[in-house]
């Protein structure tokens, strides 16, 4: 809470109470304390404040903001009611409100160094930069202290980085700020570091990249002391920028002898020597070099350097990966440039061989030569394999057909050599009995290294696990070659791996992927609750559980996969601020706008836009017509038609795409092209759920407001009528649907431990595309019909009576598309179709938006009929029935008997279900131990029940559709 003071302070006394109250989460407490003590003392404005933000707190957003802008009004300067408001405004999301009280605060008090300095940070939260730069030096003005000037220096830097015209970035604000901090300089000023970064942030931005380098290297370049090695590294990234390869060699060649060990500094010798060469460098007759001093500049001299530092390696007392890595680095360069059979490097078969003597037992081996494997020719894969095979210390136990480690350090290099294996296409190439053997092998390797770890914590990993995920990647590949038995089988080795390890994220990743493909949402839940995603990574690997948050059918599950999903991106906004405030505060100049591009990288994130997309057309399909009308959950929502807050030029994909470990070749690994693929068909679907949700918002903003039937003049004075929103909506759905039909022509298959496909394949192929475009389009014939009358509108009418018979059909194949067992049992082996449950989730979202645009009809029949009574009544004879009256009750009980059907379909899935007998299931004739039986019953068991609940949700879902249509009367 807010500072209370000093002890004496006679109102801190009478506050703390209420203070102690809001800070235990008893806000009716606090409102009540605030209540009493505002009856003896009502000029005390800092228990107003309070009562608001307990107020706040339990939901009475709007008399707590009633409550703080009387107290604002009176522009108070005492700190305990400032502090509160600043408070409450944050909670209300409304940190603008904040600069107007510290600017009506500073007016008042206009020494106060607090609160100017409250009013740079109040800016700094809304990102008012140029506020910012002139609070930054009216506070220096009244006290002259370093850090409040550069505050100021810092706020025109991101002036220019916020700028949108680049020219007045480079001429305007970065000039001002280099001359501020020059003027500094001359005056002997600098202080600090981040004052010394700060001006080397500057020049770099002006592209004065030889200034920068003479301020680095210059006295200022000394205080560069909080991190190891940041002058070095500043001074290379300069001489990188300028070219200067001569100094660039020189610097990475005597870091090198410093730590032989450091790899980003091999890489920057290998780049110099490199471009030294291309340019023909040679050195200067007289004197150094160059300004580091002496430098390597031919091949020859290169590779008797990386032998020099193996040499000295072998000399030294620690072992050092570096250098060895470094020769094959070489080696690697050396042959893309066709002259490595020049310089006797000698065979990377044999060094990386060397190399697994060396460093075989250390986790990082198979890290560290998997980079290097493509330097192997095919036809020494095998022989490579079996030369580390007959290095390991591996004895034959008396009961076991295969030599296991006796030791940790053995099991690792064991692990290390079938990792390779993998990696090389070794395991890709087996046919299936062999892979079935393999799979064995991995189970009982798995099952020995469980020893090794007995005395291991919950929390931390067994050392055998690996072979666990190999086994069970080897039958990710059976099963995607129509083996069906073997996803079982992964699926019990897996939740024996996760029972003896669980913590292991790498199990739960890929029994959410696995469980998710089979149509079972529940374990994957379960899952990823379990996983505690932190922070960013609801944004990196979230994709896992959101994609299939929706189709398969729990949706409250699914509401709450999103809800978490969602709560990460809107705090990210309040979060950044106080990064960006705190590092003000500390003068970590540098980090502000990596804070600020983070901020915006967030924003801008597909799965951002994915989750509340998505979450929106949740909530309308579980609450529209249901707990509330339609209409009111839009408007709850903020929805309009005509807003698109989807940033679809700057949209950013952050899925970490290689959060599933994987060995497998290049050939059969994850590509960029799958990235780019992956990115445009998750755009257009993206696309198509975006212009659903805004078409259905448009929909009850025709229902609510009928426009006149002079809209056009509306138009023509350049104000887009609502039906004009709404047809300019329809045709960009159906360009993006042909646009995913064009997609989905292409039949892209994404590798299993790749980027999930969309529902985009599922929708065309359905039917449900082909249902809800039409559902969608008739509220253009709805409102035609609506605007010209029931008179004389034959073929209005005629034209909806078609869509409407058309649509009952398509609805009919749809409902077709969802016919079959989810789970049958046959001969011992247990096949899903997790693809009737993605159908029938698309039946129900389907038949909800046919719902809503059945309730903007009946709207708009219903004043027709009453006409027509009245016309009736005056007449005193009988008036022929308008077609479409007839047409639309056929069509509602059609609607109707279709949801009867499928509410019976899904009653008798879940018969079925129940009555499935899961003991049956045998695997394919494969013999499991009874502990085996345990984890194979146990995923069975899962998938069962998640289908039960699947099922259960939905069929409550179209129970409540039912009765809505059958409330339908015109």
């Amino acid at each position: 809470m807010a500072a209370r003071g000093h002890v004496q302070d006679p109102n801190d006394r009478r506050l703390r109470p209420i203070y102690d109250y809001l800070d235990n989460g008893n806000n009716k407490m606090a409102i009540q304390q605030a209540e009493k003590l505002l009856k003896k003392h009502k000029d005390l404005h800092c228990a107003k404040v309070l009562k608001a933000i307990g107020l706040q707190r339990t939901g009475k957003q709007e008399e707590a903001f009633i409550l703080a802008q009387e107290v604002a009004a009176l522009e108070p300067t005492d700190d305990n009611s400032l502090q509160a408001l600043t408070i409450l405004y944050r909670e209300m999301h409304r940190p603008e409100l904040v600069t107007k009280l510290y600017e009506a605060a500073v007016k008042k008090i206009p020494t106060s160094e607090e609160y100017h300095s409250h009013l740079f940070m109040a800016y700094a939260r809304v990102g008012e930069y140029k506020k910012m730069q002139q609070a930054g030096m009216a506070l220096y003005k009244i006290v002259p202290k370093n850090p409040y000037y550069f505050w100021s220096v810092m706020s025109l830097i991101m002036q220019s980085i916020s700028a949108q015209d680049e020219n007045l970035s480079k001429t305007m604000f970065l000039p001002l700020a280099e001359r501020m901090v020059e003027k500094m300089v001359k005056e002997d000023k600098i202080e600090a570091e981040a004052e010394v970064e700060l001006y080397y942030m500057i020049l770099e931005r002006l592209g004065k990249h030889e200034e920068a380098l003479k301020v680095i290297r210059g006295k200022l370049g000394e205080k560069l002391t909080s991190e190891l090695q940041s002058r070095e590294k500043k001074c290379m990234a300069m001489y990188k920028k300028l070219n200067k390869w001569p100094e660039c060699n020189a610097l990475s060649k005597r870091l090198l002898l410093q730590n032989s060990d450091d790899w980003q500094f091999y890489l920057s010798y290998f780049d110099s020597v490199f471009h030294l060469i291309d340019e023909a460098w040679t050195p200067p007759t007289e004197g150094q070099m160059s300004l580091e001093g002496d430098l390597d500049h031919s091949i020859v001299q290169a590779v008797k350097f990386v032998e020099d530092q193996i040499e000295n390696e072998s000399n030294s007392q620690r072992q050092l990966r570096g250098p060895h890595l470094a020769k094959l680095e070489l080696i690697r360069r050396l042959r893309k440039r066709g002259c490595n059979d020049e310089y006797k490097l000698g065979e990377p078969e044999d060094l990386m061989y060397q190399y697994f003597i060396k460093f075989g037992d250390k986790p990082c081996c198979l890290t560290d030569l998997k980079v290097f494997v493509d330097l192997l020719s095919a036809s020494q894969h095998t022989s490579f394999i079996n030369r580390l095979l007959g290095s390991l210390p591996l004895n034959r136990a008396a009961e076991s057909e295969i030599a296991l480690p006796e030791d940790t350090k053995a099991l690792q290099r064991h692990l290390c050599v079938v990792q390779l294996m993998r990696l090389l296409g070794i395991y890709h190439k087996m046919d299936k009995l062999e892979k079935q053997d393999a799979v064995r092998e991995m189970t009982e390797r798995y099952r020995h290294g469980l020893q090794f770890g007995k005395s291991c914590l919950k929390t931390e990993l067994q050392f055998s696990d690996y072979y666990c995920l190999l086994g069970a990647h080897m039958l990710l590949d059976l099963w995607s070659n129509g083996e069906e038995w073997a996803v079982w089988h992964c699926l019990t080795l897996l939740e024996e791996g996760l029972n003896n390890s669980p913590s292991n994220a790498q199990f739960k990743l890929l029994l959410i992927r696995i469980y998710c493909s089979l149509g079972a949402f529940e374990p994957a839940m379960d899952l990823y609750s379990s996983l505690d995603a932190k922070h960013i990574q609801h944004d990196t690997i979230g994709y896992l559980l959101t994609r299939f948050a929706g189709p398969l059918g729990q949706y409250t599950s699914a509401s709450q996969a999103c809800n978490a999903a969602l709560r990460f991106f809107h705090s990210n906004q309040k979060d950044t601020s106080e990064y960006i405030i705190q590092a003000y505060k500390y003068g970590a100049f540098e980090k502000i706008p990596e804070f600020i591009a983070f901020r915006n990288r967030l924003n801008n994130s597909l799965h951002f836009a994915q989750v509340r997309t998505e979450r929106m057309l949740l909530d309308l399909l579980l609450e529209a017509d249901v707990s509330s009308s339609l209409e009111e959950s839009i408007k709850s929502m903020s929805l309009s038609p005509e807003e698109d807050d989807i940033p679809w030029k700057d949209l950013r994909d952050n899925r970490d795409l290689t959060a599933l470990f994987n060995w497998d070749p290049k050939d059969r690994d994850i590509s960029e092209d799958h990235r780019k693929l992956s990115l445009e068909e998750e755009s257009i679907w993206l696309r198509i759920r975006s212009l659903t949700l805004r078409l259905v918002s448009g929909l009850t903003a025709l229902s609510h407001t009928p426009e006149p039937k002079n809209s056009q003049k509306g138009a023509e004075n350049g104000v887009s009528s609502k039906i004009d929103i709404v047809r300019a909506l329809l045709q960009q759905f159906e360009a993006t649907v042909d646009a995913g039909k064009t997609f989905n022509e292409r039949q892209i298959k994404y590798p299993f431990l790749g980027p999930p496909a969309t529902r985009l394949s599922k929708f065309l192929s359905s039917g449900a595309c082909q249902c809800q475009k039409e559902a969608l389009l008739l509220l253009n014939d709805i409102y035609d019909l609506d605007m010209s009358g029931i008179d004389d509108t034959c073929e209005i009418q005629a034209k909806i009576g078609r869509k409407l018979k058309s649509s009952l059909e398509d609805l009919q194949d749809l409902l077709h598309h969802c016919k079959g067992n989810l789970m049958d049992i046959q001969g011992g082996n247990c096949r899903t179709s997790p693809h009737i449950i993605e159908n029938l989730v698309f039946f129900v979202e389907t038949i909800s938006l046919f719902l809503w645009v059945s309730s903007y009809f009946v709207g708009v029949l219903r004043p027709f009929k009453s006409n027509l009574q009245k016309k009736k009544k005056k007449k005193k004879d009988s008036c022929a029935t308008p077609p479409v009256f007839t047409g639309f009750l056929d069509y509602i009980t059609g609607l109707q008997t279709l949801l009867s059907n499928m509410s019976d379909h899904i009653g008798g899935l879940e018969i079925s279900l129940t009555a499935l007998k899961l003991e049956d299931l045998s695997l394919d004739n494969i013999t499991f131990s009874e502990d085996e039986k345990k984890f194979t019953k146990l995923a069975v068991d899962k998938v069962h029940s998640s289908y039960l609940h699947s099922l259960q949700e939905m069929g409550d879902l179209l129970r409540k559709r039912l009765e809505t249509f059958k409330k339908f009367k015109i």
